[in-house]
């Protein structure tokens, strides 16, 4: 991840006005000095989404999620705090900045020059498929395909022409270097040659996008050509590409699959394509390759379940069973949608119609269920080979997952789909279990960990709730209650935190929710705070009356402490005194008035 200066977040931070920001994602309404909406993280149906300008800061008073500009387009659009800094730097045109580091600059500079390279051999096969006669033959298809020209624009489908040096004397006339061009795969050196020629060549072109939706590789189609002609070429691996950990479309689909709760992952583009001009918009796919454990990763980043929806023949079943190891270890709940053979989604769709395909999605089974039919179907279970097979397949399936309740079902099934008895098959997935290898995790997945059994922490008592959202609505007031405010006086932790960086720092609030990034429910307590719209009359003495309220709350508590142990007539004499002597002090100090504000 790139490293930015302090200098270069705030930078960026001033440019990006947190109204502007949200309001080009969501419908913002006018609410006095603030906006509201409803909120995107919770279902609900009157808005408590509340956006303030002054504060530069957003609230939901209903989910209680909260912060300033990064950390919403951090939650929205499901980004890491460098992500988010980029993609704003990026929409205020700043140029970015890194710390001092030769080497991240270095790759920076590639990454950076990569994308630009993608993004314009993008726009110039959008041209070519739009408006040359190279991309007739491509127009043609696509229109046989009933691929609609919405769907074209959607998703920047091209045509590269049928060339061997077309995209090598594109990238010469546009100033690109070829071995810029080589590194990105659009073109190959011969190793006996050392010619270049174009890698993509009279085919149809999907730009394949990140989570950003920034170019990043391309997969073409060939269009005409005879057998030995593969049928899709891929980019190849690149500093910006990693197959297995891309999903096509997921820039397009995360906001839907985040609204419908679930993914659906398809075998390809196509059918990709065709699910989301039919409104299906929570639809990805794999980049050429089974699913990975990165990939079920992405996926959990967003939601708890997945919908596999491959063709509806023998192979796109096995496509479905390679894809359960990948998404196992990430602890994702697997469905499967069976499409009637020989249809794919695609095809099922333009026959059927939408709803028809939306109805298989909603029936789809359970994994271990659809995996029990499978292999059921593939082999004979009238007889003592084919049982045998689907009960130790079903053993070492069931056993990947360490679940003793999924064990104990699927033995129960499985001993009713082939009329043999429950126990014979338990003990029969007891011993599959011996051949059940652990799913692995990728090589910078972090190990797992218990989870924090931690109780959450309470909400903060009413009067140090006040002392937020009266230091947070009164800054100019902070030094003096600095002066005044014992630390000690303050019990809840992180209001304790909060107020210290407060008189630290004295920065505003968006800029205070910077210093608690990685703490929820901190964020969510500064934004509550500062997000009161009642009127605060006399702040100055509200604060007095708070701070007051705090040091004899503080004072009670240690006299009580005190008087507890007075009454232990074991305790010793000088400890008795000197009890004693800490409470008539302390009365003292409760005695005495606050020195009120502005006069210190």
């Amino acid at each position: 991840m790139p490293l930015f200066s302090d200098s270069f977040i705030e930078r960026v931070r001033a440019a990006s006005d947190v109204v502007d920001v949200i309001g080009a994602s969501l419908p913002l309404k006018r609410a006095g000095a603030n906006f509201v909406t409803l909120c995107p993280f919770h279902k609900e149906k009157s808005p408590s989404f509340n956006v303030n300008p002054g504060k530069q800061i957003f609230h939901c008073f209903g989910c209680h999620k909260g912060g300033n500009v990064f950390r919403f387009v951090m939650d929205y659009e499901n980004l890491t705090f460098p992500e988010a800094v980029q993609r704003l730097a990026e929409r205020a045109h700043i140029p970015l900045e890194f710390e001092d580091n030769p080497a991240a600059q270095q790759v920076r500079g590639l990454k950076d020059s990569l994308l630009k390279l993608h993004e314009a051999i993008c726009v110039r096969w959008q041209n070519c498929l739009a408006n040359e006669a190279a991309g007739q033959i491509a127009r043609d298809y696509l229109v046989r395909r009933d691929v609609s020209p919405e769907a074209v624009k959607e998703f920047r489908i091209g045509a590269a022409p049928d060339s061997w040096d077309d995209t090598v004397n594109w990238a010469k006339s546009k100033g690109f270097p070829l071995d810029l061009c080589e590194q990105a795969g659009l073109i190959v050196k011969k190793e006996d040659t050392g010619r270049q020629y174009d890698r993509f060549r009279g085919r149809l072109m999907f730009p394949i996008c990140d989570e950003q939706g920034r170019v990043i590789a391309f997969s073409g189609r060939v269009l005409q050509g005879d057998e030995k002609t593969a049928k899709y070429v891929n980019s190849p691996e690149t500093p910006i590409f990693t197959k297995g950990r891309v999903l096509y479309a997921l820039d397009k689909a995360k906001r839907a699959i985040l609204d419908v709760g679930h993914a659906v992952v398809c075998e390809g583009q196509l059918d990709t394509i065709a699910c989301h001009s039919a409104g299906l918009k929570h639809v990805v796919a794999p980049q050429g390759t089974a699913l990975t454990p990165d990939h079920a990763r992405i996926i959990k980043r967003y939601v708890d379940e997945v919908v596999l929806c491959f063709d509806g023949d023998k192979a796109g079943r096995n496509a479905s069973i390679r894809s359960f190891d990948g998404l196992l270890g990430s602890g994702l709940a697997v469905r499967v949608a069976s499409v009637p053979a020989p249809d794919d989604p695609d095809s099922y769709i333009k026959a059927h119609g939408a709803e028809t395909f939306r109805g298989i999605l909603n029936r789809a089974e359970g994994y271990f269920d659809f995996l029990l039919k499978h292999l059921s179907l593939e082999n004979d279970t009238t007889t003592d080979r084919g049982r045998m097979t689907v009960v130790r397949a079903m053993g070492e399936a069931v056993n990947k997952t360490g679940n003793a309740v999924l064990l104990d079902t699927y033995a129960q099934k499985t001993a009713q789909r082939l009329s043999v008895n429950v126990d014979s098959v338990r003990t029969e997935f007891r011993k599959a279990r011996l051949n059940a290898a652990p799913v692995p995790a990728s090589a910078d997945e972090p190990p797992l960990t218990e989870p924090d059994e931690s109780e959450p922490l309470p909400r903060p008592p009413v009067a140090e709730l006040w002392l937020l959202k009266l230091l947070l609505h009164s800054p100019d007031n902070s030094h003096f209650v600095a002066e005044r405010l014992d630390p000690s006086w303050v019990t809840h932790p992180t209001v304790k935190q909060i107020a210290a960086v407060h008189f630290s720092l004295g920065t505003d609030v968006a800029g205070l929710i910077s210093h608690f990034e990685g703490d929820e429910f901190a964020r969510s307590l500064i934004t509550e705070c500062a997000s009161e719209q009642r009127a605060i009359p006399e702040p100055e003495k509200q604060l007095a009356d708070v701070v007051l309220r705090l040091r004899n709350t503080a004072f009670d508590a240690a006299l009580a402490r005190l008087n507890a142990k007075l009454a232990d007539s074991s305790l010793p004499e000088s400890e008795h005194l000197a009890a004693l002597a800490e409470q008539t002090r302390l009365r003292a100090e409760k005695r005495k008035p606050l020195e009120p504000l502005g006069e210190a």
